[in-house]
């Protein structure tokens, strides 16, 4: 039996988890979960992640209090953000959120010394404000003194890896979602970094997804009762591990990576960095056996959590589970909105900017919860369909059927309304798709799985799915063309009333 720890740190909460592989079947039981809640400091939004480590020795503490054996242990979490280190290997300062306001002013500046396009050539990334280039450009423009001082960069899972074992690395999937790193050379886009001002010895040797960083430090291995356990750099960006985690039957299926993000893609093997693509906005990031995932980011559940975080706020707390039985109820299709709209970018008043869309779009307004829900849910779920024909108009492929995992692989309305909108199967789960997929990285890395491919076997073969069929509806396409005409509606609004950035 080989056993192995994923550490998954997501924007709402962390897991650690124990995999268990006995040759044939993977099993995974949650050790330990904790809050992870941004920290607003002087108008700066930030991880308070030495709160997120404290999470993840507890968990790793919990699992060394049973006293079995463990082989291994990898952490994965969210891409783009990062921790700064000095010259003696101390956290500088706390990393700042990727929904900072300062990343988006700082756009302009990046622009205005890489175009758009080439910038998209170099890196394959999608334009869009949270990258991590844009936060390294607000430093520079702002000539924050915090760069006097840092020395070295570490991605957020790299930083968690370093404090566990000392070894300071960047891994592949993860440093590809940055838009600072050159997929067709394999290496960090220096000079155009250095365009930008950015100083390129910040940027550590990227290493392969399945690398073995070493064993744990003595002082983590005595405080946490684990020892003789490696670290292994798994596909560190949880995205990455959740798409290794599909069981993905035809290489034309489309994905859904459904949490606080809805990354929709499809796996590819080669880039797909061209104007079509470009004009589509559409991401390229680093996959598992040089495999590509292009993809496209759009706010997901994240947009329930604030309304429920709202709600509770006026004393009417609700679960999601709640939420989504009276959003059932609800009439259909009464309002809709682009979740895509920058309006929805920030945290706060989800609900009353729900209400300000469709005001804008001369839509009636939702006001009770289970009608704001409704009008959410749908709305993702329409989003993924138009997401699912732009990849097919942009890259040829036309998927068979849709994969999804993560959390919204559980949302019974979103995987059956996805069916509906996008008129394709929705095959829904697993639904810890990502501590999975950090799990069989491991096992792979152990030798205990010899490709992907058998991985993806072993996930099919050991997590049970639910498919949701299409039904011919006439309603749906009459849905589909309403919410392609919201969406140009509130993008007239937004080029009428501000200054558009390129």
């Amino acid at each position: 039996m080989t056993t192995m720890v994923a550490v998954d740190l997501g924007a709402q909460s962390g897991r650690v988890a124990l995999g268990s592989f006995d040759g044939a079947l993977l099993s995974v039981d949650e050790i330990h979960r904790f809050p992870n809640i941004p920290v607003r400091v002087r108008g700066t939004l930030t991880w308070d992640v030495l709160r997120l480590y404290a999470g993840v020795l507890e968990g790793l503490s919990a699992v060394g209090s049973n006293g079995g054996h463990v082989d291994s242990v990898a952490v994965d979490s969210w891409g783009i953000d990062f921790g700064l280190l000095d010259r003696m290997g101390r956290l500088v300062q706390n990393p700042v959120h990727y929904r900072d306001v300062r990343r988006t002013r700082s756009v302009e500046y990046v622009l205005a010394r890489v175009a758009a396009r080439e910038l998209y050539e170099r890196t394959g990334i999608q334009l869009i404000p949270i990258n991590t280039v844009f936060e390294l450009a607000a430093m520079v423009a702002e000539d924050d003194p915090v760069l006097e001082v840092a020395e070295r960069m570490l991605l957020i899972p790299d930083l968690i890896h370093y404090w566990l074992g000392g070894v300071c690395a960047t891994e592949f999937t993860n440093a590809t979602t940055t838009q600072c790193f050159d997929p067709r050379a394999g290496t960090w886009a220096l000079d155009l970094l250095e365009r930008i001002g950015i100083r390129t010895s910040l940027f550590q040797d990227v290493v392969s997804p399945g690398t073995v960083l070493g064993p744990l430090g003595s002082d983590v291995a005595e405080a946490t009762r684990l020892k003789g356990v490696r670290i292994v750099a798994t596909a560190t960006h949880d995205t990455a591990a959740a798409v290794a985690a599909i069981p993905l039957r035809h290489r034309e299926a489309a994905y859904i990576s459904a949490g606080t993000w809805s990354l929709v893609g499809l796996e590819v093997e080669q880039l797909l960095i061209n104007d079509r693509t470009f004009a589509a906005n559409l991401t390229n990031e680093g996959g598992i056996e040089g495999r590509v995932r292009v993809l496209r980011d759009i706010p997901g559940l994240w947009l329930l959590d604030e309304c429920r975080r709202a709600w509770a706020l006026e004393g009417k707390p609700h679960t999601i589970e709640e939420l989504v039985a009276m959003a059932s109820h609800a009439p259909a299709f009464r309002s809709l909105i682009d979740p895509d709209d920058p309006l929805f970018a920030q945290p706060g008043d989800i609900p009353g900017r729900v209400r300000q869309f469709c005001a804008k779009t001369s839509q009636k307004e939702p006001e009770r919860p289970a009608e704001v829900v409704r009008c959410i849910v749908e709305s993702l779920a329409l989003k993924h369909a138009q997401t699912i024909r732009l990849l097919h108009e942009a890259t040829g492929v036309s998927p068979s059927h849709v994969h999804i995992v993560g959390g919204g692989a559980r949302n019974a309305l979103l995987c059956s309304w996805t069916a509906e909108a996008a008129e394709l199967p929705v095959v829904a789960g697993p639904v810890e798709a990502t501590e999975i997929g950090n799990l069989i990285m491991q096992a792979i890395a152990l030798g205990e799985l010899s490709s992907l491919d058998e991985a993806r076997d072993v996930v099919s073969a050991s997590f049970p799915s639910t498919v949701y069929e299409p039904h011919a509806s006439a309603q749906w396409e009459q849905v589909r063309e309403r919410f392609d005409q919201v969406a140009k509606a509130a993008a007239f609004h937004r080029q009428g009333s501000v200054r558009c950035t390129p």
